[in-house]
């Protein structure tokens, strides 16, 4: 398969680089040191977490009419 460094732009081929889809060594560390400096965000949250709230079951304990039969 052939591909471009993300890094630095080279023509990579799977078949020829160990590093694919990078071109080298250097290249792999310095995309791992961006994702560890947060230099690469996801712009968008995988799941909305209104979503989730509203799927989750309800626990009885939070329900009013149960609170006045605990005591």
């Amino acid at each position: 398969m052939k591909h471009r460094c993300p890094i630095c732009k080279t023509a990579t081929d799977s078949e020829m680089h160990k590093e694919f889809p990078f071109c080298s060594e250097r290249c792999r560390l310095l995309d791992l040191g961006n994702w560890a400096s947060e230099k690469y965000v996801i712009s968008n949250p995988v799941f909305d977490e209104s979503e989730e709230e509203d799927s989750r079951p309800s626990d009885p304990d939070d329900n009013d009419d149960n609170k006045g039969a605990h005591g």
